[in-house]
């Protein structure tokens, strides 16, 4: 797989983020024109032919309603605590360091446990669904505003870097924030890797086509899984290199949560049967 982040001789099925946005723009049209003609002959109230968070493909988790989610960071006068910024780390594949995920086809997605773009692998692991709902400090969420988010493997790999990954793109993706701020991935819980909490990572931009650009970055920052939901995942198939790992560690010492998590460490419901969803409000200056 070729890691130049500005490919020359894209196909069909590697046209890059842009392409990605028409697609995307068509079949959001498609749907409120259904949606409205649905509602011509309905007799609910409350039918406004909005459309969802459409990702293109049908795959995820449906979660709580997005007023339920996790607001801690909520202070007494209203106002949302800014989330910390934290590196990017080694493996960001947005261009800055190598490999561009945001140059591939189909980046825009909710499933994001599949290589894209000729690539073929697939993540295997316990299923974890992400939901972030970004809102500036005011808590008034952002509409529009796009996430990008990636993490390792079950084997702690990175894909488009790691020896054995480097062929894949998979656990990489971009969602578009819907009215209520709220982005949404189905993915698979991260392993734990020597000298780093489990953790994803995420970046934030103003808009899709800034993205695409990589370009007008609000904020990099990274979510840590909760302690005990890592004890119980890393005790199932796949995960066993994650149990001698994360003995080593503790918020409190990891490099980049031992200055304070609370901001970062997202509710969660679930099991490692039915799988994992977590929710976090990340709050960011505009």
């Amino acid at each position: 797989m070729s890691h130049d982040p500005h490919p020359h001789d894209l196909d069909d099925h590697d046209l890059g983020l842009e392409h990605d946005l028409r697609v995307l723009s068509a079949r959001l049209n498609r749907r409120r024109l259904l949606a409205w003609a649905a509602c011509l002959g309905a007799t609910a109230v409350g039918c406004d032919g909005g459309a969802a968070n459409d990702t293109g493909d049908d795959a995820g988790t449906d979660l709580a309603d997005t007023g339920n989610l996790d607001t801690g960071n909520r202070a007494s006068d209203g106002s949302c605590t800014e989330i910390p910024a934290e590196t990017e780390g080694p493996y960001p594949g947005d261009g800055s360091n190598g490999p561009n995920a945001l140059a591939l086809s189909g980046v825009v997605r909710s499933d994001i446990r599949t290589s894209i773009a000729g690539a073929t692998g697939t993540a295997g692991g316990v299923l974890l669904t992400v939901q972030l709902r970004i809102m500036d400090t005011g808590c008034v969420p952002l509409p529009g505003f796009a996430v990008y988010i990636w993490h390792c493997d079950r084997e702690g790999r990175y894909s488009m870097y790691s020896v054995g990954a480097e062929d894949e793109n998979y656990l990489r993706g971009v969602q578009v924030a819907d009215d209520d701020g709220v982005v949404t991935f189905t993915t698979i819980f991260p392993a734990c890797y020597p000298g780093r909490w489990p953790h994803i990572h995420f970046e934030i931009y103003p808009s899709v086509e800034a993205a695409a650009a990589a370009e007008a970055l609000v904020k990099t920052s990274q979510l840590a899984l909760p302690e005990d939901a890592c004890d119980a995942v890393f005790a199932t198939e796949g995960y066993e290199a994650s149990v001698a790992n994360l003995a080593q560690l503790s918020l409190a010492t990891d490099g980049i949560f031992r200055d304070g998590s609370n901001l970062q460490l997202p509710s969660i419901t679930g099991d490692t049967n039915g799988g994992y969803a977590i929710q976090l409000d990340v709050a960011v200056p505009i």
